[in-house]
């Protein structure tokens, strides 16, 4: 039962009440939340659609790392998703 509680912690997904959209065809997307709308540039919009509950922070990063050449992206993805824990936006459950 404790390993998969601590499976289950390392497990992202945006918390309730939030959701990724898309304001217009070709526009940017947005975080909606309870208290209105923060606009994403498309990184942060891919990082968040992944955060479904399925995935860990390595899974995460490991489905985004082929996509781009950047070596530096894998620690931008950590501080990315530690800001969005600060702000409420995702959860670790």
């Amino acid at each position: 039962m404790k390993e998969l509680a601590a499976s289950c912690r390392s497990k992202i997904r945006l918390a309730p009440g939030r959701h990724v959209q898309m304001e217009s065809p070709g526009d940017l997307s947005v975080l909606v939340h309870p208290s209105g709308t923060v606009q994403l540039n498309a990184s942060a919009a891919e990082i968040l659609e992944l955060c479904d509950g399925t995935r860990t922070r390595e899974e995460i990063i490991a489905h985004i790392l082929p996509r781009h050449s950047d070596p530096t992206l894998a620690g931008d993805v950590h501080e990315f998703l530690d800001a969005a824990r600060r702000r409420g936006w995702i959860i670790e459950c």
